[in-house]
Order: C-alpha cells, then structure tokens, then sequence
C-alpha cells in the first residue's frame, strides 16, 4: 500500500515563496556586506535588504485576492507585480553580490558565493511560476512548480482526500508480510500509479523469500487485469485486488469467494500498519532535510517499527 510522507515545510502560496526568497537572499546579502567591505565599487545599494518591503505587500496581495471581487483582485494583482518587482531586484542584487564572492579567495567568501548559487535558481523559479500564474492565468503543471526553497525536491500530490486533498512531500510505497514486518518501502517520485508499484514488489518478495507469498493483495487503485496476470503468473494461488467501479456477475462472484474476503479483511493491517508507522514512527512529517535525508527517515521509521514488531513477537514467546 501505499501513502505520502511530508516534508516539513509551511503551506505553500506565490506571496509567501516570494518573501523566503527575499528573506534567504537578504540574509546572505547581509552577511557578504561584512566579507565585501573593501569592494567600495559595489555601493551601498546591492546590499539592501527588502524583507520589510516584500512582507507588507504580500499581506496586502493575500488580502486582497482573499476577498474577490474585480476591484480587489486588480488591488491584489498590483500588490503582487510590486512584489515581484522587488524579489527580482534583490535576485539582481545577489547576482551582483555572488560574483564578487567568487573573485575573493577566503572560505567564508566561497561558502556564500555557493548559498547564493543555490537559492538564485530556486527564487527565479519562484517569480516565474508567480508570473505564469497570477498575471498570465495559466495552470501551472505541478512538476514544473517549486512549493519550498529549502525542500525543493518536495512533491505536490492530490490524493482526493476530503480532509487534505493536497499534500506536499513524497509518496512511499510499502510492502508488508504476515506477522507486521514491512519488507520493502520506496520513496517515489512524483505522483505515480499506484498500479506501476505491483510488479515490483512481487518482484522483490521473489528475490527476498525465493518464493511467491502464497496470497498477496492491494487496494482498489492498484487493480488490473494486467496486475491479475502477473501475479498469477509468478505463482501468487490467492490473488485479492477487488475491481473499482461497476462489476460483471461473474467478477461480483469472484470477490464473495470466502478466501478473497478473508484476504481483504487481512489487508486491512497494512493500513493499520501505516496508521503506526506514523503515529509512533514519525512517518507522518519528516524532520530531515534533502532528498537524501528524507529517504534516510523514512528508512529508520521502518526499521525501527521492524524492531518493535520482532520485540514485541520475543515478549509473547517468553
């Protein structure tokens, strides 16, 4: 089954993206001043900070759209086109600031030459997806969005749940066995089908165990004849995908079998499973940064929810 683990980030909006990337910039600007001091030919202007600025007049966008109407909205849109005029002078600023960075030797020098490095992109990818969506009305495509400057690898991923239709972080595939040991997780990328993730894990339970489990199941959204064949194929005798939407007879007759209805209720433990990997394993939000760190939490989550399960298994055989 599978399930989405957030990155720890704030909602996301245009105006608030707009003033991280103020905010981050103006930072490192404030503190290359220090370093730069003898580069008089800068002046003192490259080294403003906008963050006040940028602040006010993303509140007064965000109240403005808030309210509707064609006047606000047009109050809105020039709060916004100020806005992102001033990000883009303070990105003119650090391009400035980054390039009399690289030319000095020092290593404080360097080391923020390369946060700039980092977080230009990321801001000019901001006021491009600001400008795409406020001012040219389009819809910009999620995997061309940029929803955090310091979880920029983080997925948007509608899920069409009434109390979180969207969240934001990375979808992970798992794969449990009898007796509550997760034996398989994936972090993957963007918002796949669930359906592409069924041949791998019967895959890898082949090469894991040397044998195909004797029942394996998933949820509705993982369904297909296909995903049928090839489980059956690879010795699966029990088979329990139950078919979305309208059925045959013949198919209404092939659920009400006793052991596919013994095999839904069993696979009920891998949403009860993921229920705990997230109440008590912190698989709800992860704490760690980067790509790299994300998978790194998702991993010590599962393993230490395996070291439960065997402790728990020992106690009960003592």
């Amino acid at each position: 089954d599978g399930t989405v683990v957030e990155t720890n980030i704030h909602p996301p909006s245009d105006s608030s993206l707009l003033v991280d990337s103020v905010r981050v910039l103006g930072r490192t600007l404030s503190r290359a001043k220090a370093v730069l001091k003898e580069e008089a030919h800068l002046g003192r202007a490259v080294f403003r900070n906008r963050l006040r600025s940028v602040r006010r007049l993303a509140r007064q966008a965000g109240e403005a759209m808030r309210k509707g109407g064609e006047t606000a909205q047009t109050q809105g849109k020039a709060a916004y086109r100020r806005l992102v005029q001033a990000t883009q002078a303070t990105i003119r600023q650090a391009e400035q600031v980054c390039a009399a960075l690289e030319k000095q030797g020092s290593e404080e020098a360097q080391k923020l030459a390369q946060i700039l490095a980092t977080f230009l992109p990321r801001a000019e990818q901001v006021v491009s997806q600001t400008v795409r969506r406020v001012f040219d009305g389009e819809q910009v495509p999620a995997p061309e969005k940029i929803v955090s400057l310091f979880e920029p690898h983080t997925a948007i991923i509608r899920r069409n749940k009434a109390h979180k239709p969207t969240e934001y972080g990375h979808k992970v595939w798992l794969d449990e066995v009898d007796g509550g040991i997760v034996t398989r997780w994936q972090v993957l990328e963007g918002n796949p089908s669930d359906k592409e993730q069924w041949k791998p894990s019967l895959e890898h339970h082949l090469q894991q165990f040397g044998h195909p489990p004797h029942q394996a199941s998933a949820d509705r959204g993982v369904y297909s004849s296909a995903n049928e064949a090839i489980a059956q194929q690879k010795g699966v005798q029990h088979v329990i995908l139950p078919k979305p939407g309208q059925k045959s007879e013949a198919r209404k007759q092939h659920e009400k079998q006793r052991w596919f209805r013994q095999g839904r209720r069993w696979h009920a433990g891998i949403e009860g499973r993921i229920s705990v990997l997230k109440r008590r394993n912190g698989l709800d939000r992860c704490r760690d940064h980067g790509e790299q760190g994300f998978a790194r939490w998702v991993g010590w989550g599962v393993i230490a929810n395996n070291l439960h399960v065997i402790g728990q298994k020992m106690a009960t055989r003592a």
